[in-house]
């Protein structure tokens, strides 16, 4: 008979084995103890238990679904509007569909009620409450289109793409600035800042990037005012360490919108990958909407090759609604 409750304190070791017991992939840590769970995932200020929901069977847990929120527009606290189903594991038996179901009924019950208006499946773009490190990437792009089988869960109980996410690597051991005429002139212009764990810049990025290292890199120019562009790295943690190497993931590029177009986001990534190298870093991840064509060519332009993707599925609260029905009939 299996039972299903809110997350107990003493759950964290139960549950790091249920995720050590998944199948390989590349886009999720592959090692999980008590200890990195408590860390990294339940000691974020909005860790709810009520949201943590657990399937058991003779009170020893046999699969957990997660669920949270995204922030405000300001990044200042939760958007409850915003529901985000983050994680679903189950072990893997003869019931698995039918606890992955009741899971995920149970997540989406609990955010529906807390005020969502509509869900994402694993996170996306700022919507990201649990498991950046440890899922997805430099970011989460919803589900991984590696992870076949859950990515399908989600389509069969109504979940529909709205976004598209292509996950990119340049390894830097053999990286080259692009140079050419425009780029000659804007570095001969400009001058880096390198600075190291740079405060964060709002609530939402001290939850969310607060516990890894960071690396924020901005053009300035050489006779002085205000900076041209800035680029922010961090470090991938647990996810980053598995694939072996010392790997960051690019946060954003924010250009001065008096210099957008004219190279200076090209510049900026490409001079920035230098300093990264000299510091041992190996590989760095980036992420961008297939929607967004110019990232795409600057990024394809500095080597960055595509591993993987993700897709972005939601489902707004009447479909919520309609699905927890069929299934209950």
């Amino acid at each position: 008979m299996i039972s299903y409750r809110p997350f107990r304190n003493t759950d964290p070791p139960a549950l790091a084995r249920i995720w050590r017991a998944q199948p390989p992939l590349r886009g999720r840590a592959p090692e999980m103890s008590a200890f990195r769970l408590e860390e990294l995932v339940l000691s974020k200020p909005y860790f709810d238990p009520h949201g943590l929901i657990v399937a058991a069977e003779h009170d020893e847990p046999v699969g957990f679904v997660h669920a949270g929120f995204g922030p405000t527009d300001d990044l200042s606290a939760l958007a409850r509007r915003q529901g985000v189903v983050s994680m679903l594991l189950v072990q893997d038996d003869a019931r698995h569909d039918e606890i992955a179901n009741a899971l995920l009924g149970q997540s989406e019950a609990y955010l529906r009620q807390a005020g969502a208006e509509s869900f994402i499946a694993g996170g996306a773009g700022v919507n990201c409450p649990f498991y950046l490190g440890l899922y997805g990437g430099s970011r989460l792009p919803g589900i991984l289109d590696s992870d076949t089988a859950l990515r399908d869960f989600y389509l069969r109980h109504g979940y529909t793409p709205s976004d598209h996410v292509s996950v990119l690597h340049r390894e830097l051991a053999s990286f080259r600035p692009v140079t050419d005429r425009t780029q000659v002139q804007i570095r001969r212009s400009t001058q880096l800042e390198i600075v190291e764990d740079p405060p964060a810049r709002n609530w939402w990025e001290a939850c969310t990037l607060g516990c890894y290292e960071q690396i924020a890199v901005r053009m300035e120019p050489k006779d002085q005012g205000q900076p041209w562009a800035s680029a922010r790295f961090w470090s991938m943690g647990p996810l980053g360490q598995s694939w072996g190497v010392n790997a960051v993931g690019l946060i954003d590029i924010e250009v001065d919108p008096s210099r957008r177009g004219g190279g200076v986001a090209t510049c900026l990534l490409g001079e920035s990958l230098r300093p990264l190298a000299q510091r041992g870093i190996a590989l760095v991840e980036a992420q961008v909407s297939d929607s967004n064509a110019a990232a795409l060519r600057l990024l394809r332009r500095l080597g960055f090759v595509q591993v993987d993707a993700g897709t972005v599925l939601t489902k707004n609260v009447t479909g919520a609604e309609q699905s927890n029905g069929e299934r209950g009939a």
